[in-house]
């Protein structure tokens, strides 16, 4: 916006090399000749805005311009006499920053807003000026992209100014949209400010703008931020990267010649496809320089093959592996696992006869549209909502989906919008806000995990790393202070495990619903939603940390008379057997033993990590074999919450089942959790299942398994 306006020529990064090929720049200085003039007549559209209704009607034919017209109209009169701080008349900036999202694809109703989205901050129209003659859709994306006020807010105007972007692209995209291209056009601009104003915006655009242009999958304007961000703060392996770059340009490149093969190969196999050569930009060229050290010709570009339909991909790759030597570990599939941004691609890498190895991107062309304008593509999400809510608008006015004030809900919104969203409002400090928010978009990746109760939603969406506590406060919010536990894939685990994408998680709530989050949380939470919350408990009850470890106590154990190997026999004549405790084996499990220290037999299922261990030290197992009684030995583990009376519980079952307690162990309580261990004598061994339901069926127990 005005404060981050200045001189296009003044800056390296307004050089060819930087530009995106088929990009068109505006001709500023014509631009500003143009808006001097004014507006033309009301029949036809201004000459300082042909080139974005060219741009439009490439993406939209059947656009109507007129709303465009009156948008231009009404910003440049409002404008008039403000002057960027390159000596052009403002206009241009609004203007330039609506040509980016015209060649984007984007819809009229975000380009109308994008014209006029300084005027409201900058110039004496107000809102509802906007919304009198645009509708509210315009209304609420200009309201969106405005600055709140610095002499309200002071040095937490930045924070403040994002966070309320933040919300009002939780309700719109298109919010976000305008401020990513906005940003753009003033990085590109940057030559005239003062170094250190330089950096600090390329660092606010690093940190906050690439991620969320990332994050919604807009990579045209995320990989020229890029460029520029690198060349300010990184000007000594820009120049290195430069040169790299300009010594390819004098040398033969590979990739022209590997392009023609693979038009030869799908020509041949009758699949349409149009196949291009995409150079790289200078992050990712410098990123390859990184990771492989001395760069080929091929390194720096991609092939990228276009073509109709899904299944083509999956054909192309097929030809590809069949014709060529295919790089196994670089073969990604985002087709059938797009990417959280909405990308979809398939990634491969193949080498060729002259040793050249080339990297090829496949995609069909509404993937290459999404992969290129993220959500720009997606174009106006409540259009069909509007429609069926209300009568059709009329003709070249927006659809008044929503209240300006209302809130609305983005079928495009991501799992990790929604996160931030929840997050922000526990975050009423604007320095907590501005940290967090830089460390959440640092999470440069992002799984989803599966409710294991069924409800609604059945999936949970968070950042690689996650753990079962931020899985914990995605799904109960403030509840889960109460969690004591969780199930991962039908495993008992505990809250710090970290999740993997895909997993199943069940969550065990205390029953008292005074528990709270343990100190050491904060050391395995990762999400910003999940730390605010438990931070703000432990503040709130000082008296009531829990500490990380259960102070050292004695267990109360009851120990019966019997031991030894139960009804397992070893063929060693006079070898003393003993059941292993870390299987505990029971008939019929298949068994084998091995001698250790002393002459005795340790009897383990034959399945058992100690087995393999034993025959990996060359220890020769001794056959073992079950008595003909069916009585056996067994070792169990119940966990449960703790109550009073579990224990008279629990031994009443087991007794009902007619099984002896040879002994028992209770251990101290850990965060409300109990755990029994108890070595049962059953009369008979098939009756083991049996035991194991009615020990779960006790209230309060959650789990039974063998030791």
């Amino acid at each position: 916006m005005s404060a981050e306006a200045t001189n296009p020529e003044a800056r390296p990064e307004a050089r060819p090399e930087l530009r995106r090929r088929g990009r068109t720049r505006l001709d500023l200085r014509r631009l500003g000749r143009a808006a001097l003039l004014g507006p033309t007549s009301r029949d036809r559209l201004p000459d300082a805005i042909g080139h974005v209704a060219e741009a439009h009607r490439a993406h939209h034919p059947d656009a109507d311009l007129s709303i465009l017209r009156r948008a231009y109209v009404l910003a440049e009169s409002s404008h008039r006499g403000q002057m960027r701080k390159s000596g052009e008349p403002y206009i241009t900036h609004p203007l330039a920053v609506t040509l980016i999202l015209a060649e984007l694809g984007a819809e009229t109703t975000t380009l109308t807003a994008s014209l006029l989205h300084d005027t409201v901050e900058d110039t004496e129209v107000t809102l509802d000026q906007v919304r009198a003659e645009f509708g509210d859709e315009v209304c609420f994306i200009v309201d969106g992209v405005t600055k709140v006020e610095k002499i309200d807010y002071g040095a937490a105007a930045e924070p403040e100014t994002f966070r309320k972007m933040l919300v009002a692209t939780g309700n719109d995209v298109r919010v976000m949209s305008i401020k990513l291209a906005d940003r753009l056009h003033n990085m590109r601009t940057l030559g005239v400010m003062r170094p250190e104003k330089q950096a600090r915006i390329a660092k606010v655009t690093r940190d906050v703008l690439i991620p969320l242009a990332e994050r919604l999958g807009v990579q045209a304007l995320k990989t020229e931020l890029e460029d520029l961000v690198f060349a300010i703060l990184h000007p000594e392996e820009y120049e290195h990267t430069r040169a790299l770059i300009a010594a390819h340009a004098g040398e033969r490149d590979p990739l022209p010649a590997i392009a023609d093969s693979v038009k030869a190969v799908l020509r041949d196999a009758g699949i349409a496809a149009e196949v291009q050569v995409r150079p790289r930009h200078f992050v990712s060229v410098h990123r390859i320089a990184l990771k492989r050290g001395e760069l080929r010709g091929s390194d720096f570009g991609r092939i990228l093959v276009l073509v109709g339909e899904n299944a083509d991909c999956y054909a192309v790759l097929g030809e590809l592996h069949t014709c060529f030597t295919p790089v196994v570990s670089e073969f990604k599939d985002f087709i059938a696992a797009p990417k959280f941004n909405l990308y979809q691609s398939l990634h491969t890498a193949v080498a060729t006869p002259e040793g050249y190895v080339a990297e090829v991107i496949v995609r069909n062309r509404q993937m290459h549209r999404v992969a290129e304008a993220g959500v720009v593509a997606l174009g106006n999400p409540y259009a069909h909502a509007a429609a069926e809510a209300a009568a059709p608008a009329e003709a070249g006015s927006p659809a008044d989906a929503a209240d300006c004030d209302e809130e609305r809900v983005d079928p495009t919104r991501p799992g990790w919008l929604s996160r931030l969203l929840d997050w922000q409002q526990s975050a009423p400090d604007p320095d907590t806000f501005w940290s967090v928010l830089r460390a959440e978009l640092a999470q440069d990746r992002e799984i989803t995990v599966f409710r294991a109760d069924g409800g609604a939603p059945g999936t949970i969406s968070l950042p690689a790393g996650a753990s079962c506590i931020d899985a914990a406060y995605a799904q109960y919010g403030e509840a889960a202070h109460g969690c004591i536990g969780a199930r991962v894939n039908g495993r008992l685990t505990s809250l710090a495990s970290r999740l993997s994408d895909g997993d199943t998680v069940q969550l065990l709530l205390a029953q008292d619903a005074s528990s709270g989050p343990a100190a050491d949380w904060l050391e395995h939470a990762r999400t910003p939603a999940a730390r605010i919350a438990i931070s703000s408990w432990l503040q709130a009850h000082p008296d009531s940390v829990k500490p990380a470890t259960a102070p050292a106590r004695a267990p109360l154990s009851v120990v019966g008379a019997r031991g030894g190997g139960g009804n397992a026999v070893a063929d060693l004549p006079d070898a003393t057997v003993r059941l292993a405790g870390c299987c505990t084996p029971v008939p019929p499990d298949a068994v084998a033993g091995f001698v250790v220290r002393g002459g005795a037999v340790t009897v383990h299922r034959i399945h058992c990590a100690a087995v393999a261990q034993m025959r990996s030290l060359g220890r020769t197992s001794v056959a073992v074999h079950w008595r003909a009684t069916a009585d056996c030995r067994v070792t169990l583990l119940a966990e449960s919450f703790g109550r009073p009376h579990l224990l008279a519980d629990l031994t009443e079952a087991i007794a009902r089942q007619g099984v002896e307690v040879v002994s028992a162990t209770v251990e101290p309580p850990v965060e409300q959790r109990v755990r029994h261990t108890y070595t049962l004598q059953l009369p008979d061994a098939t009756g083991l299942p049996a035991l194991m339901r009615a020990m779960r069926d006790v209230p309060g127990v959650y789990d039974v398994r063998r030791a």
